[in-house]
């Protein structure tokens, strides 16, 4: 190992200096920032699982000087020393640390929105910031405050009938609340019984309060936010706007405004629509695609039948990858890969197949209605399927997943869909123009979802610019691309009603194409074969493809290195 010299880090208050490690400088490494990556990782989680109330305002404050004294300690390191990969790493960590920084401005912004309708969340956090800290306990004191606060709350529902704030807000207003509800939860349960004085001071005012905030949430929600109790349909999310999006596609490395991005996906959509045709024509239905579709969308398994379809549709692909050599399979990789079904519950925000090393297998169960039945076996028809399990297995999500641990495991926290999602849907197309689609019935099904990532694109993108609501978005879905609505409904809802990153669902297409366009330039020019630039790529492990390039082309690198590659040529 080849060590840099000692660094001195000048310049730090005491109190950010305090965050970063004592042997900061011995952990740089002249061929890779490996020990740091994973120390900041770890520091990070650290610190996160002390500070876990997320809306806290001194969480955000602490996780900020933690960020900024790793940027000022970063910057001390001498980057011209660096290997390519010392350099790509050096750059990675960079991006993160200031997309760490935005985020949590983004999420005091969005706490400060929520302020009015949940003014009771800093005396929350604070009894349970306090209890983290082993603080002496002031039994009568704390009382008073679960008090106050149901005081709070009884005012609030009062005047709610005159107040009309976003529907965005009022929602997150009501999940925050909920958090509150299990933080205040867990501070009680902390004390209770064990400290005699702290159950007979706080016993009945918990137990009001406890009464009080999942009927304050109700409110906000339904009478707020609009979303009624059995209002299945509604999805409301919370767009983050276009200075934002700028922002997540700065940290991902990508080079275009959304609106570009959104004209890429119409270009995409429309050679879909072509091809979509001409297998349409091939089936009889002249131009008339969805009529096609439609026809393919009845070519489903019987009851009992779907597992034993995913099997054969695995064995086929890793036979194709190894036939062609188009990439290394370990063999544990091959055989280790298993299977389960999806919970009825589960398919209702994601209703198709999801995959690594368990891919998880939708199929309607005897419970469900029976358009809900329909629904499910049309959207997990035989073509579809066929189109999906090689995406999800291998040479997909699970043979990433295996190589990733194996391979520069510290990058994980650089993880980005753009290669994770992008790699699986490159394979697509990678295997439709090697002619893997035998039939103009399997040609639809590899095309629905090519076509369906190009809807996500637009979708997703223009609901945070605030050009499409989630139920266009259901609409769009259903009308352009051809879904089951329950499974349009389902999509929109995982994008915009889960964990997932703005960006999540446009990674698929944009991170394909930036597969694909570094394919052109180094195996089609024949720098590369085949397997060797495959294997490299997961070698690398899960980075923003920009970073793979730079790595593989060996492009030079500066420290304030900006995203410039227009991998999709002639975007204005």
């Amino acid at each position: 190992m080849k060590l840099l010299p000692c660094l001195a880090l000048a310049g730090l208050t005491f109190a950010q200096n305090s965050y970063l490690p004592a042997d900061f400088a011995s952990l740089a490494n002249s061929d890779h920032l490996a020990a740091l990556v994973e120390r900041y990782s770890e520091d990070r989680g650290n610190l996160s699982r002390f500070h876990n109330q997320v809306w806290s305002k001194n969480r955000i404050t602490q996780l900020g000087q933690f960020l900024k004294a790793w940027q000022n300690g970063l910057g001390t390191l001498p980057f011209d020393k660096l290997s390519q990969n010392g350099k790509v790493d050096y750059l990675l960590l960079k991006n993160k640390l200031a997309w760490e920084l935005d985020k949590l401005a983004q999420i005091d912004a969005q706490r400060e929105e929520i302020l009015s309708l949940v003014p009771f969340l800093e005396p929350v956090v604070s009894l349970q910031e306090a209890r983290q800290r082993v603080e002496p306990l002031d039994a009568a004191k704390a009382a008073g405050t679960l008090v106050e606060i149901d005081k709070q709350i009884a005012a609030l529902e009062e005047k709610a009938p005159k107040l009309n704030p976003a529907k965005t807000v009022a929602n997150r207003a009501a999940a925050v609340t909920s958090e509150l509800e299990s933080e205040l939860t867990e501070w009680f349960n902390f004390y209770n019984e064990y400290d005699p004085s702290f159950t007979w001071w706080a016993g009945e005012p918990f137990k009001r309060l406890r009464k009080r905030l999942p009927a304050y949430s109700k409110l906000l929600r339904e009478k707020l936010a609009g979303v009624k109790p059995d209002d299945k349909d509604t999805i409301i999310g919370d767009p983050i706007g276009r200075d934002a999006l700028l922002k997540e596609l700065s940290y991902e490395l990508v080079a275009y405004t959304p609106e570009q991005l959104v004209e890429i996906a119409n270009r995409e959509f429309a050679w879909c629509e072509r091809e979509m045709k001409r297998a349409s024509q091939e089936l009889g239905f002249g131009d008339d695609w969805k009529r096609a579709l439609e026809h393919v969308k009845n070519l489903y398994v019987p009851p009992g039948q779907q597992t034993a379809l995913v099997r054969d549709l695995a064995l086929e692909a890793i036979g194709y990858m190894e036939k062609n050599d188009l990439v290394t399979v370990p063999a544990l990789a091959k055989d280790t890969w298993r299977m389960r079904m999806m919970s009825p519950e589960r398919q209702r925000i994601n209703p198709f197949f999801t995959g690594g090393e368990v891919i998880s297998v939708s199929y309607p169960t005897s419970g469900m209605s029976h358009e809900e039945k329909m629904m499910s076996m049309r959207g997990n028809n035989i073509h579809f399927s066929r189109a999906t399990v090689f995406h999800e297995l291998i040479p997909g999500h699970h043979l990433q997943s295996f190589m990733t641990r194996r391979y520069m495991p510290y990058r994980e926290a650089f993880r980005t869909p753009f290669w994770g999602e992008g790699w699986a849907l490159y394979w697509e197309m990678v295997l439709w123009d090697r002619g893997f689609a035998k039939s103009p019935e399997n040609r639809i099904g590899m095309l629905f979802w090519r076509m369906h990532r190009c809807a996500r694109i637009i979708f997703s993108l223009s609901f945070h610019l605030g050009k499409m609501t989630a139920a266009d978005c259901v609409g769009y879905l259903v009308e352009r691309v051809g879904h089951e609505r329950e499974n349009a409904a389902g999509e929109v809802r995982r994008s915009f009603e889960s964990t997932y990153a703005p960006l999540y669902q446009a990674a698929y297409m944009l991170g394909a194409l930036q597969f694909r366009t570094l394919r052109k330039e180094l195996v089609d020019s024949s720098r590369m074969s085949e397997r060797a630039f495959h294997d490299a790529v997961l070698h690398l492990n899960s980075i923003p493809v920009e970073m793979v390039r730079a790595t593989l082309t060996g492009l030079t690198l500066q420290p304030a290195f900006t995203p410039n590659w227009e991998f999709y040529p002639g975007i204005e």
